[in-house]
């Protein structure tokens, strides 16, 4: 089988605080679990003009978190929240990539951020701020390192998230103020907090479409490393006959 290769969306920056020029970032665990998963990761820059060549030389597409949010008008929503700040260049990117990936049925994987903008492309829409929107909430951006668990999620029964982790309830981390809303069309519930809040997302009549609101690239759990797993196994290329014999010659 060959290695599936990963596209994987960056964050962008402006502030000096690294270069005194803007400049593209990515945590390094997010490479580092599709590699332990099987995968070639490869970082995408923002050049909405190469969406076609990317989807021509990615088997997956891998959007990540980051520290900003999607601009409300985006998914029909007026008023904005004081609270939420947004990259419009990166969110318009995203959403390119996520709209033509799942159109091309290739292997999506939304994490945090990431499943906000699967949701909203999928015609969705997002709390803007979860304190302000559920009474009691639990700590959704918890104090602890962001490796180490903070609260429980369910898993939904008959769901590809209960088929990949094999449990009812699970572990998991927790660092963002917004979150899935209502789903978009197509798109199933697959996972939910104690106080409602929703974890997880997917959508049943695509090939592998799958969000989550936690951060598994910290492979905090066995389950983390199960969800890369089988993100990369259902990216993987089907090797024709034709292929393999070549490889066994060679």
């Amino acid at each position: 089988m060959k290695q599936p290769v990963i596209g994987i969306t960056l964050d962008h920056e402006t502030m000096p605080s690294y270069a005194s020029y803007p400049w593209y970032a990515l945590r390094e665990n997010y490479v580092q679990a599709i590699q332990k998963a099987g995968g070639i990761p490869v970082l995408l820059p923002y050049a909405a003009g190469h969406i076609a060549r990317y989807l021509e030389m990615i088997d997956g597409l891998l959007i990540p978190g980051g520290g900003s949010d999607i601009n409300p008008q985006i998914y029909g929503c007026q008023e904005r929240h004081p609270s939420v700040v947004t990259k419009d260049h990166r969110t318009e990117f995203e959403l390119k990539m996520v709209e033509s990936a799942l159109k091309k049925d290739l292997p999506v994987f939304g994490i945090c951020g990431g499943q906000q903008v699967l949701n909203v492309v999928l015609g969705g829409t997002l709390i803007q701020h979860i304190p302000d929107r559920v009474p009691g909430c639990l700590a959704h951006e918890q104090k602890r390192p962001k490796h180490e668990t903070s609260h429980a999620v369910t898993i939904a029964e008959g769901t590809l998230l209960r088929q990949i982790l094999k449990a009812e309830t699970i572990e998991v981390n927790s660092t963002h103020h917004q979150a899935v809303d209502k789903t978009g069309a197509g798109a199933c519930i697959n996972a939910w907090a104690v106080d409602g809040v929703i974890e997880g997302i997917e959508a049943p009549n695509q090939r592998f479409c799958l969000g989550v609101q936690w951060h598994p690239e910290y492979l905090s759990t066995p389950h983390d490393q199960a969800l890369f797993k089988a993100f990369v196994e259902a990216a993987a290329p089907v090797t024709t006959s034709a292929e393999s014999a070549e490889s066994a010659t060679e």
